[in-house]
């Protein structure tokens, strides 16, 4: 109880000029006599506090003091502010007080170097709230049912035991054990509605990584070749490792894929700046999905 009241009052002497000892024994329900024998605890730590007699008096901080005398060092305070800066870049309110009040202490702006926002361009209060709720969940290992749609376009009620909220390749995403497939499995958030709390407390161990060296999301990868494009350079540089640049000043980049419908969306994004050269089944597979979609259009 101690160390948090010393805590306590170093922080609100940091927010206010002077405080009387009354009215921190007052808040602490502790005697002035109490009160005066923490400042002592304080001052022997080489906290630079002091007290002033008079009308005007009170317990004072010196004006420039801030906390840089705690078991933290100047890089460990840093890469705490800038967390808590991260995590309030996912809509949690709530960090904004922590971040205001460790940022007051140890001295402010160690932070203003980082700038996160997690959101998409569009409206994100949808996939605001969803966070929220699952957040909330998962801390309170509540059981949830949702309704979900998947990259096949399949609709499917779920019923789940989350486990931790990841943001990979630009996406949040629910890693919980699936009670409808009976396997652990990624939701991504924008496509999870419907989100309904059961009562249900369940006991399964949040595991501390799980985003392993090859990957989590599809235990079958294949290695995309690709020409693409100079007009897409920018993309060459964004979003692979592996590339080099062709006589004609295109690329040829090559790009580790989860096999699954996806991938023939991945490839569309590259309009008609990219050819798939390898594996043969992509290209042919490519092909086959690029005429279905000209038959739609054949029939105007």
């Amino acid at each position: 109880m101690q160390i948090n009241r010393l805590f306590e009052i170093i922080y609100i002497l940091l927010n206010k000029e002077t405080v009387t000892s009354k009215e921190l024994a007052e808040r602490f329900e502790v005697s002035a006599r109490t009160i005066y024998r923490d400042i002592d605890i304080l001052s022997a730590a080489g906290i630079p506090i002091y007290t002033e007699k008079g009308r005007n008096g009170g317990i004072s901080l010196l004006h420039d003091f801030v906390l840089n005398k705690t078991v933290l060092t100047q890089e460990e305070r840093n890469d705490i502010l800038s967390s808590l800066k991260a995590v309030s870049a996912v809509g949690a309110d709530r960090t904004d007080t922590a971040l205001k009040k460790l940022g007051a202490m140890f001295g402010g702006g160690a932070d203003s170097w980082l700038e996160i926002d997690f959101s998409s361009w569009a409206d994100y209060k949808k996939t605001a709230e969803t966070f929220e709720i699952i957040k909330s969940v998962i801390i309170n290992k509540q059981v949830i049912e949702f309704e979900y749609f998947s990259g096949s376009g399949e609709r499917t009620k779920r019923e789940a035991e989350p486990l931790k909220l990841c943001f990979k390749g630009g996406s949040w995403y629910l890693y919980a054990f699936c009670r409808f497939r009976n396997d652990f499995r990624f939701f991504k958030l924008t496509r999870i509605i419907n989100v309904k709390i059961k009562e249900e407390i369940f006991s399964r161990s949040v595991p501390r990584k799980i985003f392993k060296e090859k990957n989590s999301f599809n235990d079958e990868f294949i290695r995309l070749k690709m020409r693409i494009s100079k007009k897409l350079a920018y993309r060459v540089y964004d979003e692979f490792d592996e590339y080099y640049a062709d006589k004609d000043g295109s690329f040829i980049a090559y790009i580790m894929c989860p096999k699954d419908q996806w991938l023939y969306y991945y490839i569309s994004t590259f309009g008609k700046d990219c050819e798939v050269l390898e594996p043969k089944e992509v290209r042919s597979g490519y092909k086959s999905e690029i005429e279905k979609i000209l038959k739609i259009y054949k029939q105007e």
